[in-house]
């Protein structure tokens, strides 16, 4: 059996090319279906994801993966060899097995230790079930990639730390107030990434959104995302004293809030504590509100500093995680060597007892009938001799396998020889 990973990603090829070789998900079952029909094809998959695409197919030792993986490309995506060549990765056996496991555990994903691409390796190995492509080996390949990514995330710190900007506010805002259960959020300015750290407030428990923006049809439309209520611009301010954490994001050219509006405001709350984030560039709210007892500021570069710790940390983590990733591996080669002999073993263990059957029928037609007990007796004197016989080639067998020895080879053929075990 051969094992081949051929693919391409955001490390190797730019988006025009990743373009031109995705699978819209309408597309992958006949695609699918299409590759697992060629000569030679045990199974195969296909992973598909705006950072990287990816053909993994299993094959008879006969047959050529590479030859059939290019030809399907070249037939059903029009892409020639040459084209790919400069951008395409190609990982055989051991190393294939590497760059799944890295690849489901996220040490190659474009941000370290997201989770997404877990979740689109197992949609891939769904397409794949439906469409007949796994079915035996490489199903239990992919078992044990999903089993690695799950020892990483749970024995490492890797998807533990925030590492956008969005997020890192929000986890910025679970430390001010410890949990963010009911909390009320005021989004000033209508931009991707005020609305992304809404989403995540939202999502952490946040229980309700106010928007506003300077043109109020932009807050009414950006106030549906989140079931939340828009606010005309000019009343924002005097609704703060009921805001727990404002995000500004306006386009502004000046500061929209000053040190002695936030006076007032946490005097109304009586110093129950705000947090406010300030991704705008100019900025929007004057630095000096940091000053104010109980008001938490932080502007984008606050956050970058936040980001780059957390990163600087997730990819110690990674180290970690890597050294996992490699104990695994030497697991499933472990695991894969042992598969490699079982058919001799069963074939010895199957060659003895047919053996120890016909030798024990002789003696019950020359001596026989037996009494229970006597066959008793029969039955474990024999298997007992066998058992000795056997140990010594099966003990070989595994000793050398799980060893990876290169004079393995050698010692099946022997066995095999010896006892006239048919191949």
């Amino acid at each position: 059996m051969k094992l081949l990973v051929t693919g391409v990603s955001h490390k190797t090829a730019p988006v025009e090319v990743r373009e031109c070789l995705a699978f819209r998900q309408e597309t992958l079952g006949p695609a699918l279906a299409d590759l697992k029909s060629r000569e030679g094809v045990a199974e195969a998959l296909i992973l598909s994801t705006c950072n990287r695409v990816e053909v993994i197919v299993t094959t008879e030792d006969s047959a050529d993966p590479q030859a059939i993986v290019d030809a399907f490309l070249a037939e059903v995506k029009g892409l020639s060899t040459e084209t790919l060549a400069p951008h395409v990765y190609r990982h055989e056996g051991r190393e294939a097995i590497h760059h799944l496991f890295r690849v489901a555990a996220s040490l190659d994903s474009m941000v370290i230790g997201e989770p997404q691409i877990l979740g689109q390796l197992k949609d891939a190995y769904a397409a794949a079930k439906d469409a007949g492509a796994v079915c035996g080996w490489l199903e239990g390949l992919l078992t044990r990639a999903f089993s690695v990514a799950k020892r990483v995330r749970s024995e490492t710190g890797i998807g533990q730390m925030a590492v956008s900007i969005s997020y890192a506010a929000v986890e910025l805002a679970r430390k001010i107030f410890g949990s963010l259960n009911n909390r009320t959020v005021m989004i000033v300015g209508a931009g991707k990434m005020s609305e992304l750290a809404a989403r995540h407030l939202r999502r952490s428990g946040a229980a309700h959104v106010f928007v506003t923006n300077r043109t109020h049809e932009r807050a009414i439309e950006m106030a549906r995302l989140f079931q939340g209520t828009p606010v005309e611009y000019t009343r924002f301010v005097a609704m703060l004293p009921e805001v727990d954490i404002v995000i500004a994001s306006s386009g502004a050219p000046h500061y929209i809030l000053r040190k002695e509006d936030m006076t007032r405001v946490i005097s109304a709350r009586r110093n129950r504590p705000m947090f406010l984030i300030d991704i705008a560039v100019p900025r929007n709210i004057e630095p000096a509100v940091n000053a104010i007892d109980n008001v938490f500021l932080y502007d984008i570069d606050d956050l970058q500093e936040v980001v780059n710790a957390n990163l600087r940390e997730r990819m110690k983590e990674a180290d970690h995680a890597e050294a996992m990733v490699g104990e695994e591996v030497e697991r499933m080669m472990a695991r894969l060597k042992v598969a490699e002999v079982t058919p001799t073993i069963v074939g010895l263990q199957g060659q003895l007892e047919q053996i120890r059957a016909g030798e024990l029928e002789k003696v019950r037609r020359k001596f026989g009938p037996f009494t229970p007990e006597q066959e008793q007796a029969l039955e474990a004197l024999t298997r007992g001799i066998v058992n000795k016989i056997a140990h010594g080639p099966i003990s070989e067998l595994r000793h050398h396998a799980a060893a990876g020895n290169p004079e393995g080879a050698q010692v099946v053929a022997f066995i095999r020889k010896a006892f006239h075990l048919q191949d």
